[in-house]
């Protein structure tokens, strides 16, 4: 049911637009800041962080925002927003310390500083957006109980592939059907690329190319399906998902799958490589009900005993704003890990490594990320991809090999780790995290 709309007109009518903070003015975060400037009446704008904060008020400008304004205080910033222009600043602390921003939004996809945001966020009882499915499939679970504390919602978006799929699955749910697959659709997929190998497609999209790797070598989808089976209380049904590779319709791998068996375990997350509609999503329900049955054999979904749902698109930035409206408005969360910690990423080797040398970041030369199940990352120590920037190796990992903590030194002083060794102790009661960390 379509509800925001006509919401956010009166927001607009009564002249009380939502009043959104976001970190990150990349390619995403510029196309949120044109959909905030110009197409959605009952939202604005009114702080934006970056690094680089000339960055951010270009992108201001390429909107049309000419009056924003670049800050370095809370003082300032709150004396711009209340003249209902847009701050911009070098200093993320701030949007969260703000007394009239509404909700805020991570569209970095960047995991330390996006904890220490979430964290900031939280600590003010501020509403947070993640666009940053890395850190939610990182450390979402503790996250998310530390917001339920707080009092606040820490959610994903729509726009991006987790959130239309749980959108689909509510769906679904909602005329009474039992989802058992979730599934995302992509075009390619090679663990071996590299952002050399990405630089041609990441520049002809203004792009970094470490994000554009960790889109083609499967590390972005594994984050992805991961925060939907904590989201669902899904599993994968073996390490890595399995992937199928299917040219024709999503609607023809209904078979693949065993009824019992999904059944069985709860569901499971999935992914399809070359299979259209592309890039779409996809639910497979199954019914109970024969006179269900019935009708939707008469509605075109075919006899089961697996139905198939999908929606052919997802638009990122269009709908990552309505997003925030839906947190701010109604209190509706678009996916949080209510089940907790169901499934993790974990790092393996893109090529042999050695003793001693130091492991990149996510989308880089050295690892990609894989979908497991968190009690066998918790039982093997295996390590997230989302604590493998930085770590320096203890011993020699040959290619395709998945990592463990005892084969790493973890970097001192992170909250990344801080947090994940709090998420291992709240739904495991052990930590495989040095306390030094």
């Amino acid at each position: 049911m379509i509800i925001i709309d006509n919401a956010l007109k009166a927001r607009a009518a009564a002249g009380n637009p939502i009043r959104v903070g976001m970190a990150g003015a990349g390619f995403m975060g510029r196309g949120i800041v044109n959909q905030l400037a110009h197409h959605l009446p009952g939202m604005r704008l009114a702080a934006i962080y970056s690094r680089n904060p000339e960055q951010a008020l270009q992108a201001c400008h390429l909107a049309g925002m000419m009056d924003a304004e670049i800050v370095e205080d809370l003082a300032a910033q709150e004396r711009v927003i209340a003249a209902g222009r847009c701050a911009v600043t070098a200093d993320p602390l701030l949007l969260c310390r703000s007394g009239q921003i509404d909700v805020l939004i991570d569209a970095t996809g960047a995991v330390e500083f996006g904890a220490r945001f979430a964290c900031e966020a939280i600590a003010n009882r501020k509403d947070l957006v993640l666009m940053n499915a890395e850190l939610d499939g990182t450390v979402g679970p503790i996250l998310h109980e530390r917001a339920k504390e707080a009092g606040v919602i820490v959610t994903g978006c729509d726009g991006d592939q987790p959130g239309v799929q749980v959108n689909l699955l509510r769906f679904v749910k909602s005329i009474g059907l039992i989802p058992l697959v979730c599934g995302n659709i992509k075009g390619m997929q090679d663990r071996y690329r590299n952002p050399d190998t990405q630089a041609g497609f990441a520049k002809q999209w203004g792009q970094t190319a470490h994000m554009v790797t960790s889109f083609a070598d499967g590390t972005k989808i594994s984050f992805e399906q991961a925060i939907v089976a904590n989201a669902t209380g899904m599993c994968v049904a073996r390490r890595g998902m399995t992937g199928h590779e299917h040219k024709g319709h999503v609607d023809e791998l209904v078979d693949r799958f065993d009824v019992d068996e999904l059944m069985a375990c709860g569901g499971i997350v999935e992914y399809a490589i070359g299979t259209v509609p592309s890039p779409g999503v996809f639910v497979f329900a199954a019914t109970r009900d024969e006179r269900q049955r019935i009708y939707l054999d008469y509605g075109k979904l075919g006899k089961g005993p697996l139905y198939s749902f999908y929606v052919p698109y997802h638009l990122t930035i269009f709908e990552v704003p309505l997003s925030a409206a839906r947190v701010a408005l109604f209190r509706d969360k678009v996916i949080t890990p209510e089940y907790g910690s169901r499934v993790d990423v974990v790092a393996a080797a893109k090529r042999d490594l050695m003793a001693g040398e130091t492991l990149d970041g996510l989308g880089g030369y050295m690892t990609y990320g894989l979908c497991e199940n968190a009690d066998a990352t918790h039982r093997g120590k295996l390590l997230p991809i989302g604590l493998a920037e930085g770590c320096k190796l203890k011993r020699d990992i040959t290619k395709d090999q998945v990592m463990t903590h005892d084969d790493v030194e973890i970097p001192a002083g992170r909250l990344i780790d801080r947090l994940r060794a709090a998420q291992d102790l709240h739904f495991y009661g052990s930590t495989p995290i040095p306390p030094s960390a």
